[in-house]
């Protein structure tokens, strides 16, 4: 009788531990995620927006941001689940830059926007634009720009060409598909990259107060690469943006550190954009 108590014990004493060390296992899983994300962000001094002469622009995800100027809000690459954006106004204006779920998602679109809604980008985004869209949709292709009347100011939107220079990812965006912008509202000049390559008419760009500049792999381009571009048309300001690659995240401390050690007037500012 002893020795079945003494069986039944050992038994007992035997699941038990296999449960703690499962649970261990798991513990130290998650402990290593935790650690590994950490270790990923703690690069990065994200804040949640930010504000110069009176525009303000707030990161959503990835290719996604809000830009708001007084009563006016403009939405660019509106994509995911319309409940981003529910702390923001209706949008007066949405801009487009390419035909990638991650820039254009219809069911979004349809969900965001209000009746008098704008929507512009390239005439291959209008093509796959749903039958809801293209009443409100206005085509602006590369190299033309166009003024809209928003309160008391003028809001000037540029087409800017975006597309891959290396011969690997010539597939992922050909020249004259896509739209960058230069944005030029309260008498500043405002540029979004979308998904470019250190282009030439990225690095002939002028007078850029704020610039919103890619760099992600495999789509568009390095670190290195941004940074020569940044260097050479000189904004003002940087925010880095659109760095999350197949491989995860960009080095964008890397990137902020290469274009400080040669110019050290150049404003990198980090915002949170995968939060």
């Amino acid at each position: 009788m002893k020795t079945k108590y003494i069986l039944i014990l050992v038994i007992a004493l035997f699941f038990f531990n296999c449960k703690s060390d499962k649970n261990t296992s798991d513990q130290e899983v998650i402990n290593n995620v935790s650690d590994s994300t950490n270790t990923e962000t703690s690069q990065i001094n994200n804040t949640d927006d930010f504000t110069f002469a009176d525009i303000k622009i707030t990161p959503v995800n990835h290719a996604s941001l809000v830009i708001t100027y007084q009563n006016i809000s403009i939405y660019i690459d509106p994509v995911g689940n319309d409940s981003l954006y529910k702390s923001f106004q209706k949008p007066d204006f949405i801009l487009i830059t390419d035909i990638h779920g991650d820039h254009l998602d219809n069911s979004t679109l349809e969900a965001v926007m209000a009746p008098n809604t704008i929507i512009i980008g390239p005439e291959a985004v209008k093509e796959k634009l749903s039958k809801a869209l293209i009443s409100n949709y206005k085509v602006l292709s590369n190299g033309f720009n166009e003024n809209f009347s928003i309160s008391n100011d003028t809001l000037n939107i540029e087409a800017i060409p975006m597309y891959n220079l290396r011969e690997d990812a010539l597939a992922y965006h050909t020249k004259g598909r896509g739209n960058g912008y230069v944005l030029t509202l309260n008498n500043q000049r405002i540029y979004i990259s979308g998904d470019t390559e250190d282009i030439l008419e990225m690095r002939n760009l002028k007078n850029i107060d704020v610039a919103l500049v890619c760099m992600n792999l495999p789509y568009t381009m390095t670190i290195e690469s941004a940074a020569d571009a940044v260097l050479e048309f000189m904004p003002k300001k940087i925010l880095p943006y659109h760095y999350r690659g197949t491989d995860g995240f960009s080095d964008v401390e890397s990137f902020k550190n290469v274009v400080n050690s040669k110019n050290k007037t150049i404003e990198v500012i980090q915002l949170d954009w995968y939060n």
